[in-house]
């Protein structure tokens, strides 16, 4: 007898059926899995068979194989022992074939007949929802699958539990979702003194979603204001909740089954690899990036990380995802991020301070900054020269607006730009203007007569790319955006145009 279970492979945060298939024949005793299974898979020999010791259940000393088709697709994970468990008690006649035959299976068993939680139960349960099926998870998973809408989940603690479940002796309930949200608290704007122009830029970039880089010497508050960035940034909408928590659902990292509006923020270390970066390794594991996702990557020293990982930026950066190719998988992660990045002027940081500088300056700021290629400096929307802080702001009583004040105009920004991009542009995943695409600023971003001249004149004399031109544009709507004004006029692209790369340690090289 052949019996076969419904499973899941997971590519990216899309999920792909996988049939377990379990045949019991004469031979001698034997426990063979075939179909490209990892060590994870392949060790689940040992905990089934504990597992349904556990239960006083023994495996027949028959041949046992057991094929995961299709079989040129690689199993990864410790998420088919459940399956395989069942296809075997169905093979044995334990179990009859059409209890589960609506149902995909995913889960890990422990020697004692437990099951144990796994990742990416999030897009099994959205797949299985999409497929008219139900999904078997575990416990742990459930309040996380619940979420997808599917009717039909059974999450069981024990592998004896389902198996009375199935056979009528017990009733597992579905699961509910966890609707207690985390209390997430982020330092305020306020506490930053002095930067009125370095908070303008930091507004500007949350309003409009732009990537952004802060240039100064050391202790002009540079990380300060990004760690702020979230206090000013709008909830995520449902959709982008849903996609960063399947992503953090596959990366074992959705705490709870808890899905949050919060936007990520994440700060990896400037030693991190390109594949911890990027996503990737052995098992192509989602990078920052795509934690990121819908939230913020603020990477500072940005010229200590190493080249190749800057580089690898680049394409995520303006496609929105993070593609990784294998001899034998390519796969896609969202990476709809935005990049928050700080450096220093030089190696020594204080380029701009004659007194301070080493005795290499200005050669070393050249070098230095030289680590960072143009097109990616392209990239940037919004290059901001941070000062050091002056004595009269460290010793003033206050130091601005709260985080409160400036979220109200930046969701109101965004209100904008949402209604507008739901009517030009449907369905397309755009919500801000950093995303919008040329065809789209032609319709929305066409500034008045004397603005397009000092455009004009800016690409001839600074020399902007083409995506240079179409970055002044977008953060020129979202100043505009800002102003709550439809048109865009010549004072916005001024100061679109006063956000672009200009040579840093200029101070230095006019006075050395």
């Amino acid at each position: 007898m052949i019996a076969t279970i419904k499973t899941l492979a997971f590519e990216g945060i899309e999920a792909c059926p996988v049939e377990v298939q379990v045949q019991i024949a004469n031979g001698l005793p034997a426990f063979t899995i075939v179909g490209l299974p990892d060590k994870a898979v392949s060790e689940a020999r040992e905990r089934v068979r504990s597992a349904l010791s556990s239960i006083g259940l023994g495996l027949p000393a028959e041949r046992i194989t057991v094929n995961l088709s299709p079989a040129d697709q690689p199993k990864v994970g410790s998420h088919y022992d459940l399956p395989i468990a069942l296809a075997i008690l169905t093979a044995m006649g334990v179990l009859a074939a059409d209890s589960h035959a609506q149902y995909y299976i995913m889960g890990e068993l422990g020697l004692d007949g437990s099951v144990r939680r796994v990742n990416g139960a999030l897009p099994a349960a959205v797949f299985a929802n999409a497929s008219n099926c139900g999904l078997i998870c575990p416990y742990e998973c459930g309040p996380e699958a619940a979420w997808s809408g599917a009717v039909d989940i059974i999450a069981p603690k024990t592998l004896l539990a389902l198996i009375n479940h199935f056979k009528g002796t017990q009733v597992l309930s579905n699961p509910k979702t966890n609707t207690e949200m985390p209390i997430i608290s982020y330092p305020d704007l306020r506490d930053i003194k002095g930067q009125v122009s370095a908070k303008r830029a930091l507004e500007i970039a949350a309003s409009g979603g732009h990537n952004m880089l802060m240039s100064g010497p050391p202790g002009s508050g540079k990380s300060m204001l990004a760690a702020r960035l979230p206090s000013i940034l709008p909830p995520m909408t449902s959709m982008e909740a849903l996609e960063t928590s399947m992503v953090a659902s596959v990366s074992g990292l959705l705490e709870n089954g808890v899905i949050s509006k919060s936007r990520p923020f994440r700060a990896p270390h400037h030693s991190a690899s390109q594949p911890a970066i990027i996503g990737g390794g052995a098992k192509a594991k989602p990078g920052e990036v795509s934690l990121a996702n819908g939230g913020v990557l603020f990477l500072d020293e940005l010229p200590e990380f190493s080249r190749v990982t800057l580089e690898a930026l680049r394409q995520p950066l303006e496609s929105g995802k993070a593609i990784i190719a294998r001899a034998q998988a390519h796969i896609s992660y969202p990476a709809r991020f935005q990049l928050i990045a700080a450096m220093n002027p030089c190696k020594c940081g204080y380029l701009d301070d004659e007194g301070l500088a080493c005795n290499r300056a200005p050669r070393c700021g050249a070098d230095y900054q030289s680590k960072i290629s143009g097109p990616l400096y392209d990239r940037i929307d919004l290059h901001v020269d941070v000062a050091a802080v002056s004595p009269n702001d460290l010793t003033a009583m206050h130091s601005g607006e709260t985080s409160e004040i400036v979220r109200a105009r930046v969701q109101n920004a965004r209100d904008i730009q949402q209604a507008r991009f739901n009517e030009l542009a449907p369905n397309t995943g755009i919500l801000v203007n950093a995303h919008a695409d040329g065809e789209l600023l032609a319709k929305i971003a066409q500034p008045d007569a004397v603005g397009k001249a000092l455009l004009e004149q800016a690409v001839d004399r600074m020399r902007l790319s083409a995506r240079g031109y179409h970055r002044v544009l977008r953060v020129a709507r979202t100043l505009a955006d800002l102003e709550g004004v439809s048109g865009i006029s010549s004072s916005h692209i001024a100061e679109a145009i006063s956000y672009r790369r200009v040579s840093l340690g200029a101070n230095f090289k006019q006075t050395a």
